[in-house]
């Protein structure tokens, strides 16, 4: 391959949009295109996708970004040797085999419908909240794939039926993508990976299979599930229909465990992504580490069907840049997301206002789907930017809640015995966000040149399994990045530390507000 032009598709099907980049040889973005889709609210703390919207989404992103980098002078058609595919985890679709139609649209990992069938499994199973986490690594939570697989069951009749018929296939996003880019009813694959079946609450982490025991538990039929295949390997090729034909999907990976890859994370390493929600992945190496301080046990990626299994450490934080898109839409104190920067930097503290974005529950460390949103401190002194800066400060004290429980669980350090944080995601572009994310942490951030690192963390899969890369060109890329900007602490330990205190507060404040009245 060493002449040819070289090129490997990353297809990244995110919460609130998705996107299609094409990269070069050497891992550089030629050509990409984005597109926003609907986001569907039927009830408070319901959150739903149209899956067709999704697919259409996935045709025009394609079709752009091809366009783009032909238009730049680049033989894409021939010099296209794979894709690798990410997705947002968790969120679950139900369809029809026989007519490819999702028999009700995509419940969002965010969802919290199903907090009434987790309190009554909580007070069924022996082991209560944590009943299937020495199997899986996962609490019975709102978040994961299972529950919202059992609200299907109970409350859609079409997805009864078709499970009676036979004619029911469940999948998260991945799956979802994956069955229609190679066939769909023309004998579409029905495949998932590691990663994302390893959010489903239904993956036993040893085995990497489907745990007999949890689905006998759950009731879940078997049939309806996916083959598990690790996150690089050549898995099919797209069929006609879609702008891009005939290529190998060749990497498969959540979007949080792509970004390990992309931002090449060995063992004791984490990374934190900034997008709708915020993420932080510790990779603990082979070893599963069950948490002690309210984090979740998870895959964190097999490159290869024989290659070896890392696993890592999660907090998994719902609301991060979803609470500036709030801001945006529903208050709308801001025109764009990027104005926030200029407004919250207008005033150099929030002026004793805390918001704690608990719109629709708490997760990691707190686990709280009773908690709704809060904004104290608020005196006559408040004005927007104060309001605007406190909803940044949000997103970095939720961060520091989780890094403290990682600390507390076996410590996050690198080699050296330092702890640099290493972020990514879109709304790590603004510089005040990272400043604050530094002071509140008091340790270092550190921002690679391209933020995108969950699409390069699929192209990585991707080009690993068709040879065009080797995991040492991956894994030395960490210290290959170009000019990464490092934010370091401004603030006294004292300043530090009463912050935290009245974050720990604000917190508090929002637990048990669920049932107030309309």
């Amino acid at each position: 391959m060493s002449g040819e032009e070289v090129f490997i598709g990353s297809l990244d099907q995110g919460t609130t949009s998705t996107r299609f980049i094409i990269y070069d040889r050497s891992a550089k973005p030629l050509g990409s295109h984005q597109v926003e889709f609907t986001q569907y609210y039927p009830q408070s703390g319901w959150v739903e996708h149209d899956p067709m919207e999704i697919l259409e989404t996935v045709r025009v992103c394609m079709a752009k970004a091809v366009e783009k980098a032909t238009a730049l002078g680049h033989n894409i058609d021939t010099g296209l040797k794979a894709i690798g595919l990410t997705n947002q985890r968790e969120t679950s679709v139900i369809w029809s085999k026989s007519t490819g139609a999702p028999l009700y649209n995509a419940i969002v990992w965010m969802d919290v419908r199903t907090s009434s069938i987790c309190r009554k499994l909580e007070k069924e199973l022996s082991g209560g909240r944590t009943h299937f986490v020495e199997a899986c690594g996962l609490p019975i939570s709102t978040y994961f794939s299972a529950l919202k697989i059992l609200w299907l069951l109970e409350n859609v009749d079409a997805v009864k039926e078709a499970v009676i018929k036979g004619d029911a296939l469940f999948g998260t996003i991945d799956t979802w993508l994956i069955w229609n880019l190679t066939g769909g009813t023309e004998n579409g694959l029905h495949v998932t990976d590691v990663s994302n079946a390893s959010r489903t609450m239904l993956m036993n982490l040893k085995t990497l299979e489907w745990d007999n025991t949890i689905l006998n538990t759950l009731q879940i039929p078997a049939q309806i599930l996916p083959k598990i295949v690790s996150n690089s390997e050549i898995i099919g090729n797209i069929s006609k229909g879609w702008p891009i034909t005939g290529i190998p999907i060749a990497g498969c990976l959540g979007d949080q465990h792509a970004a390990m890859v992309g931002q090449a994370c060995r063992k004791g390493e984490a990374k934190s992504t900034y997008g709708t929600g915020a993420f932080i992945l510790l990779n603990t190496g082979d070893e599963i580490v069950q948490s002690k301080h309210g984090l979740l046990t998870t895959l964190a990626y097999k490159l290869g069907p024989e290659g070896p299994t890392n696993y890592a450490l999660e907090g998994s934080i719902a609301i991060a840049g979803a609470a500036v898109q709030w801001l945006r839409d529903s208050l709308g104190i801001i025109e764009t997301a990027s104005d926030i920067e200029e407004l919250a930097g207008r005033v150099d503290s929030t002026g004793g206002v805390y918001f704690v974005p608990a719109f629709n529950g708490l997760f990691a460390p707190w686990w709280r789907d009773d908690a709704r949103g809060v904004c104290i401190g608020i005196t006559r002194f408040t004005n927007k930017s104060h309001i605007a800066r406190a909803v940044l400060e949000s997103m970095c004290f939720q961060v520091k809640d989780v890094l403290d429980s990682m600390h507390k669980d076996g410590g996050a350090k690198n080699e050296k015995g330092e702890f640099l944080l290493r972020v990514d995601g879109g709304a790590t572009v603004n510089n005040l966000l990272m400043q604050i994310q530094a002071n509140l942490l008091g340790n270092p951030v550190v921002r690679p040149a391209d933020i995108e690192t969950t699409a390069l963390g699929a192209a990585y899969a991707a080009g690993l399994a068709v040879g065009v890369w080797k995991e040492s060109d991956v894994f030395s890329s960490g210290e290959k990045k170009e000019n990464p900007t490092v934010f370091r602490p401004k603030l006294d330990e004292e300043t530090r530390k009463k912050k935290n205190e009245s974050w720990s507060k604000a917190v508090s404040r929002t637990f048990n507000l669920a049932d107030l009245s309309l």
